[in-house]
């Protein structure tokens, strides 16, 4: 059975529900992946689990190393991975608080490093990247998380925009302009360079506060925490029943 891969984002540096077996410091042609691989399982399924922003949550979203993480995860044998996110909030639909499964993607970021394809080639590589996301796995995971009565938004379009920093009011106007649903620092070259390795690979996206003008007043932190708390607990229930699917 092949593994299933999870890639915590903000507000999820490990799973409770995970039952550790061992941790292992790997390196890959593109460097070192944000943190070690943890191994174990949930209900006998097997697990490996990565951090995406570091053990202790320091690298920043332009500062991850997508190349190593993602090739960390193909070669420890996962052949799925769901990549956790927390976003804003741009359309009605994704309020504080809401769980969703993106299909689509559009990239706002620049200066990261990409792509698997582009050094030593026998020729030109093209990936085909007109669906983003692997639909059997966003199938699993709307089926667990109906299975446990846990709402998640079927669809929807993800911004991925470089980071740190948050958005300006015009730039959330533009993304809403374009078809964006939500935005976020780390979807991009997460989804690509999965497509890339041959992976399975689904979004399970949580909104944390409104984006930028979609309320009075700034964005908070005191905001964003409050609903990454209450908010990855349930995302922590659907990726354990993924798991045992």
């Amino acid at each position: 059975m092949q593994a299933l891969g999870i890639i915590g984002g903000s507000g999820l540096t490990r799973l409770a529900a995970l039952d550790v077996d061992r941790q292992e410091v790997v390196t890959t042609p593109y460097g070192d992946p944000s943190a070690p691989l943890t191994f174990g399982h949930v209900d006998g399924s097997p697990i490996v689990f990565l951090p995406r922003h570091g053990s202790a949550h320091t690298v920043p979203p332009h500062r991850v190393n997508y190349r190593a993480n993602l090739w960390a995860l193909k070669e420890a044998g996962v052949g799925q991975v769901i990549g956790v996110a927390a976003v804003g909030g741009i359309t009605a639909a994704l309020a504080p608080g809401v769980l969703c499964v993106p299909d689509q993607i559009i990239d706002y970021t620049w200066g990261r490093d990409h792509t698997l394809f582009e050094k030593d080639l026998s020729s030109v590589t093209h990936i085909d990247f007109t669906d983003p996301y692997c639909e059997a796995l966003r199938h699993d995971i709307l089926v667990a998380a109906d299975g446990i009565g846990v709402p998640v938004k079927d669809g929807g379009t993800y911004a991925a925009t470089q980071g740190p920093r948050l958005e300006t009011r015009a730039e959330i106007e533009r993304l809403e302009r374009d078809g964006c649903d939500m935005v976020g620092m780390t979807g991009m070259p997460e989804a690509a360079l999965a497509r890339e390795l041959g992976l399975c690979y689904a979004c399970l996206a949580l909104s944390v506060n409104w984006a930028a003008g979609k309320t009075d007043g700034p964005i908070t932190m005191a905001e964003i925490e409050h609903f990454l708390d209450s908010g990855m607990a349930q995302a922590r229930k659907v990726l354990a029943a993924v798991a045992c699917r």
